[in-house]
């Protein structure tokens, strides 16, 4: 039957069915249930113990949705919003409701500048990312990647002509500018001397 907006009429009325079907209904009436002596029977009673629950501290201003009144009781903190991929955060947090595609794809791009802010911090300490061990490029050769791929009809061969220029697309362009601006400041101090 087709999903319609009218609610379908009923087959059998309840002492129909309670004829038919042995047991039907059987917990229909609350004090024919096995757990009624422990069970305190209020069916507008949300079964939790508490009005309002205890509020987790904020220990810096955290991004709400603008549909909420309020922060949530408990909320996660495990990342402190930081550099231009938490103010994107903020933003969309600030602005657009999370109704609008504009606040999800505002959160899609600060996750990406978040990777980006990772990868050049990174460069600065003494252990930078490595490319080639940390993306799992060296597992497609020793764990029979290619072998795994012909033939099985898998789903990710779509787009497997696409992953080497996605992972490695960045690191070839910021490499590229590296060497574009160490080359023109050599070339710039040597026309000064």
């Amino acid at each position: 039957m087709p999903y319609t907006s009218e609610k379908p009429p009923l087959i059998d009325t309840a002492d129909q069915l309670r004829a038919r079907i042995p047991g039907w209904g059987v917990d229909l009436d609350p004090k024919d249930r096995p757990s009624v002596p422990k069970e305190r029977f209020d069916p507008s009673a949300s079964g939790a113990h508490w009005d309002f629950p205890e509020r987790q501290p904020e220990k810096w201003p955290r991004e709400r949705s603008i549909e909420h009144k309020f922060l949530t009781p408990v909320f996660g903190t495990s990342c402190r919003p930081k550099g231009l991929s938490g103010a994107l955060r903020k933003l969309a947090y600030r602005r657009y409701s999370e109704g609008r595609a504009a606040h999800w794809l505002i959160l899609i791009a600060a996750d990406r500048v978040d990777a980006a802010e990772s990868h050049l911090r990174s460069l600065a300490t003494l252990h930078p990312d490595n490319p080639i061990t940390e993306t799992g490029v060296m597992s497609e050769f020793r764990r029979h990647g290619i072998d795994s791929r012909i033939g099985k009809h898998r789903a990710d061969l779509v787009h497997q002509t696409m992953d080497p220029i996605i992972v490695a697309g960045p690191w070839l362009l910021a490499g590229g500018v590296v060497f574009l601006g160490v080359r023109s400041l050599i070339r710039s101090g040597r026309s000064k001397n």
